[in-house]
């Protein structure tokens, strides 16, 4: 399986060219990154021999907030088909808290691959799954107790064997209620199904702190297993929701959870990505760390994160893995300390440093107008939905940008996370009268922007508050 699912061997050029469909400008952290997921793919090509000896160069990006960072790494994992975790660095080392250990950004990132190779899975499996649930609900409709199913771990019970005398349904029978479900003529029928309830006991939930996660983890686990843990319930659904819900069941039975987990585990080592945020959190203040504190303690997280990224073993739930071969992405403004602040050895372990620039005004039209997901393309999409068609002129676009760009300037600079903030206050009437008002086409023009926010923009507190 692992040998059967590669990642997408797209050339620099492409990648660029792709996250271009959804992030605007920032060309030198495109770049840098297409760069490592290339490499990736030329490290699979290189003898295995050396292919041991290749380690990702880990990437730093620099830059305010707002301005990409985390979309460019997010966006980069898509593409590639790989397990992508974000962690915040600074939630390491909140004062009075013993913070999560870090070991734990290596087994999200593996979650992350366990649901990702699962959802390949059973999207795989899915047409098998769909005519086996048919045949189930074909039974139970026609009165006849169905084949008897294992649980396949979707929390599902199977249904008791039918007994020897029970009569099974024939095949014209079974292809006739088959061909009603499609139909849709069957929808108002009623089936009984059987499903099981697994709570987790109130003091696992308790369990938290440093080290103690994986603990509570499998504690959990045992729990589930055990006798008394695990209630069912049976409950009449119609048939759609029937047919849904048997369809979840088979396709779980029919994946191979022990493959997937292998997969996951080879997928996280080889081509997982780590994007730790707000690492600057974690440098010593410029010109500090002689005097201990706080700078002690961002030290101390820094040399226990540095272990997993230049390569060690993390023990998971599904076994050990290697962080030698992960990408690891780090991010930060660097408002009041530089990178030069990290301890020399992190410092070694991210050698490629790439600077985000600030968004200037033309940036923000072009962030409203371009990507596939613009928030212009988003409000529009949703307002449609309730009858309400939002048409933007030229000039209302200018305005929204050149409103969002003076706030950002006036205040705390957030890039083009203003844009949401300006258009959830420009749309806010629209958006709460739409269902009483549709259908109709609102044309936005640059005096209704203007009035729309006039109030707020001019008013300096005010603007603080709400922008």
């Amino acid at each position: 399986m692992s040998n059967a699912r590669k990642s997408p061997s797209f050339t620099p050029r492409e990648v660029v060219g792709e996250l271009d469909r959804y992030i605007v400008g920032q060309n030198a952290a495109k770049r840098a990154v297409a760069i490592a997921l290339r490499n990736r793919w030329r490290r699979q090509q290189v003898s295995d021999e050396l292919r041991d000896e290749i380690h990702p160069k880990n990437i730093i990006m620099i830059g305010p907030t707002g301005v990409g960072k985390t979309e460019i790494a997010r966006r980069l994992a898509k593409l590639a088909q790989a397990p992508f975790v974000k962690v915040e660095a600074s939630k390491f080392t909140e004062v009075g808290y013993v913070g999560r250990d870090v070991e734990s950004m290596v087994r999200d990132l593996v979650e992350s691959a366990i649901a990702l190779v699962r959802d390949e899975e059973m999207e795989r499996v899915r047409t098998r799954a769909a005519e086996n649930a048919e045949d189930r609900l074909a039974q139970l409709l026609s009165g006849h107790a169905p084949p008897s199913r294992p649980t396949g771990g979707m929390g599902f019970m199977a249904p008791p064997p039918p007994a020897p005398s029970a009569p099974r349904l024939g095949d014209t029978e079974r292809e006739k209620l088959r061909a009603q479900l499609r139909a849709g003529t069957l929808d108002d029928q009623e089936v009984e199904l059987e499903t099981s309830e697994g709570g987790t006991p109130t003091f696992l939930r308790n369990f938290s702190g440093q080290g103690m996660e994986e603990i509570g983890v499998n504690l959990q686990d045992l729990f589930k297993n055990m006798p008394g843990m695990s209630r069912s319930r049976r409950r009449k659904v119609r048939a759609p929701e029937a047919l849904k819900l048997l369809e979840q069941e088979e396709a779980a039975r029919l994946v191979d959870s022990e493959r997937v987990n292998r997969e996951a585990l080879v997928r996280a080592e080889n081509s997982g990505i780590i994007f730790i945020d707000e690492i600057d959190k974690i440098a010593s203040r410029e010109g500090g760390g002689k005097g201990g504190g706080p700078d002690v303690s961002r030290e101390g997280v820094q040399r226990d994160i540095l272990p997993i990224v230049e390569g060690s073993t993390v023990n998971t739930k599904y076994g050990q893995v290697k962080t030698d071969h992960m990408l690891f992405i780090a991010a930060g403004a660097f408002h009041v300390s530089k990178p030069s602040d990290l301890i020399p050895e992190l410092q070694g372990r991210f050698p490629i440093r790439v600077e985000l620039e600030p968004l200037s005004g033309e940036d923000l039209v072009r962030i409203l107008r371009e990507p596939r997901n613009s928030l212009l393309r988003q409000y529009t999409a949703l307002l449609d939905t309730e009858g309400v068609h939002l048409d933007f002129s030229d000039e209302a676009v200018l305005e929204i940008a050149r409103i969002a760009q003076g706030v950002n300037e006036r205040t705390e600079n957030i890039g083009a996370r203003r844009l949401h903030t300006v258009l959830e206050r420009l749309l806010d009437d629209v958006s709460f009268n739409a269902s009483e008002q549709s259908p109709r086409t609102l044309f936005i023009d640059a005096t209704y922007v203007r009035e729309r926010l006039a109030s707020v923009v001019q008013d300096e507190d005010l603007s603080r508050y709400i922008l």
